[in-house]
């Protein structure tokens, strides 16, 4: 387990290093063919790393001796709980996947014309709802529990 951990700090030290360089030298606009198969590369081990991890956890945890506290969540429950945190969550992705590009054109329109900053400032507040829903969801399944 230790050697996928290893491995996973190589491969985000070496993504940061790729940065760094691409930080460096930016007017070197193609970038080259090394660098963009190292990091995909990279984010494969990565990836690959992170799934053995969580795969070679899991028998790490279910060997491992229950602990005992004063109010036992039993699977149901925590599976429960883990359901109500789950709309706030995915909520919260959807509202900044929306928020980026509505963003980035808000800027653009006020630096263009500076009196649209409300008109713009109430795009990106329905963006925002959305993770706002998510945690009327959440609050709302927490109540039922």
């Amino acid at each position: 387990m230790s050697w996928l951990i290893v491995l996973m700090g190589l491969s985000v030290a070496a993504t940061i290093g790729a940065g760094f360089w691409l930080e460096l030298k930016p007017r070197q606009l193609p970038t080259p063919a090394w660098l963009k198969g190292g990091l995909l590369a990279n984010l494969a081990l990565f990836a690959t790393g992170m799934a053995g991890a969580m795969l070679l956890g899991v028998g790490d945890v279910m060997a491992a001796e229950p602990a005992v506290a004063a109010g036992e969540i039993s699977l149901g429950q925590g599976l429960a709980l883990l359901g109500v945190g789950l709309p706030t969550g995915l909520a919260a992705i959807g509202a900044a996947i929306a928020l980026g590009p509505i963003g980035s054109a808000s800027l653009a329109v006020i630096a263009e014309k500076p009196e649209m900053f409300g008109r713009t400032l109430i795009y990106m507040g329905l963006a925002e709802g959305i993770a706002i829903y998510g945690l009327v969801m959440s609050i709302l399944l927490l109540g039922k529990l």
